[in-house]
């Protein structure tokens, strides 16, 4: 019975392999460009960095409106990023380009392809350039593919016997033998200390994916109902007085409600009289709250998030999830952690097909050190 286990996990860890090893591929390595996203773009857009200055001179979002209505007249304007008070912010508008304009003057900065690098990684990284439709499927199911790989791995990783020869073979790269026994242990090896991290980035990938997958993971962790946003209507509010009213709003999250990062906010802009005012804050490792507030009176509507601290480890969890499937949970250290686990997840189904494809050459004989 051990041997056919045995047998049947190296067979589906060989074909599993062999048919999802080109997306796993595609995914991991494009993955690699966007855990380091943000500190590239900085690197590379030298001039959207600004000096810092008292947080009351920050312009309200109607302001910052103006400069858009300007540069693209007759083009709808969505929404309002602040980034903090050393950053410029973003204008998002119906355009193929995004604003960025200094959040103390209102002055233009710079004009950017909404379409860039890094968007088109993305877009290869969440659904291989197919379409939401049916790449968004395709990705999440060669990520349960890559789940089951791991796990198929790591019995065929585990050393046979635990003597000095064993754990050499299991935990050692051997730098200087040949091409065909450094491939193999920068499968088997690299892939073994790489494991936790590519388990963490293929379940919270399957959370965001799978929706029975991201259910059970719910109920596991002590969760009951996973909550529903309803979507919210208020009584109507005049078109013409909508974006003083987000300028209130933007001012009550910063002052009132923001627990972490107050400066960094979405501010948007209603489209129809009877819709809330849409608000981002507490913008912290991967972590946002969305919040949805009555024109009227400014009051939070009950679609809005609660705080982290309020939810129960279930919520916290699954509010969490996109932080760790990037590693911006735990700042520079762990995207660099991430950064490699994706370059060796990449790797894996390069370095595993030159195992299969020179499998019985020569010898014949099994890999040994």
């Amino acid at each position: 019975m051990k041997k056919l286990f045995k047998k049947v996990n190296a067979w589906l860890h060989l074909w599993l392999g062999l048919v999802s090893g080109i997306l796993v591929f595609v995914i991991s390595i494009t993955g690699c460009f966007i855990v380091f996203e943000q500190e590239l773009k900085d690197l590379l857009n030298p001039e959207l960095r600004i000096a810092p200055q008292e947080e009351h001179l920050l312009l309200p979002p109607s302001r910052l409106y103006e400069t858009a209505a300007a540069a693209f007249p007759g083009r709808e304007i969505y929404s309002v990023w602040y980034h903090g008070l050393n950053r410029a912010a973003h204008i998002s508008l119906a355009a193929d380009s995004t604003l960025y304009v200094n959040p103390y003057t209102g002055a233009l900065l710079a004009v950017k392809p909404h379409h860039d690098f890094f968007s088109f990684m993305e877009e290869g990284h969440t659904s291989l350039w197919m379409g939401r439709k049916i790449g968004h499927a395709v990705v999440s199911w060669s990520t349960f593919i890559f789940f089951l790989l791991l796990l198929s791995g790591i019995v065929l990783w585990f050393p046979k016997k635990w003597n000095k020869a064993g754990v050499n073979n299991s935990f050692k790269v051997k730098w200087k033998a040949k091409w065909k026994r450094l491939n193999y242990d920068l499968h088997n090896v690299l892939g073994f200390y790489a494991l936790l991290v590519a388990f963490v980035m293929a379940a919270t990938g399957m959370i965001m994916g799978l929706s029975w997958f991201s259910k059970s993971v719910y109920w596991l962790t002590g969760g009951k109902t996973m909550e529903r946003r309803e979507a919210a209507h208020v009584a109507p509010y005049p078109q013409h007085a909508i974006r003083l009213r987000v300028d209130e709003a933007w001012n009550k999250v910063r002052h009132e409600i923001a627990m972490y990062n107050k400066h960094d906010i979405i501010a948007s802009f209603p489209d129809e009289e009877d819709e809330p005012i849409y608000l981002c804050t507490d913008m912290k490792m991967g972590i946002w709250r969305d919040l949805y507030m009555d024109p009227n009176n400014l009051e939070l509507l009950p679609s809005s998030n609660k705080r982290i601290t309020d939810l129960p480890f279930a919520g916290q969890l699954r509010k969490a999830n996109y932080g760790l499937h990037v590693g911006a949970i735990g700042g520079f250290a762990t995207k660099l952690l991430y950064f490699l686990g994706s370059l060796i997840c990449a790797s894996l189904p390069v370095t595993g097909f030159y195992i299969w494809w020179h499998r019985g050459k020569k010898s014949g004989r099994k890999v040994t050190s």
